[in-house]
């Protein structure tokens, strides 16, 4: 069974390790003593990625991607093991989908004669408000 990144693009399972590993937190004896957290493991140099995703991964500055190029991903929301294990999939599928989108470059923009005249405005009526507020017969 493959992970499905897009429609052209998918991993296949043997590039993930899974592996079993005690939740943190609290839980009281059952977190001691069953292995509900998952722990995943995806090494991007050596994927099947197309080179174009493995650029764009290792560019990311992620705490999830060490220095070796390696995804590790710590899933332990839920109490069993199947619901971990499918939460951290999909974290590694959303962090491959969010490293292909190219973001829209902002170009700076200039307020407009308008805006800036309403905010002169603003200014000095807010001005004529607390002129209003002193005292009668008041002089500096």
């Amino acid at each position: 069974m493959d992970l499905h990144i897009s429609n052209q693009v998918s991993i296949p399972e043997n590039e993930i390790t899974l592996s079993g590993i005690h939740a943190q937190g609290a839980g009281g004896q059952n977190v001691n003593k069953v292995s509900s957290a998952i722990l995943l493991r995806f090494d991007i140099n050596t994927s099947s990625l197309p080179q174009f995703y493995k650029q764009r991964l290792l560019s990311l500055s992620d705490r999830r991607i060490n220095k070796e190029g390696v995804i590790i991903i710590k899933a332990q929301r839920f109490r069993t093991q199947k619901k971990n294990r499918d939460e951290a999939l999909h974290r590694l599928v959303e962090l491959i989908r969010g490293a292909t989108v190219i973001k829209k470059k902002r170009r700076p923009t200039q307020p407009t004669k308008s805006s800036q005249q309403k905010r002169m405005n603003s200014k000095t009526k807010r001005g004529r408000t607390k002129d209003l507020r002193r005292k009668v017969g008041y002089e500096e």
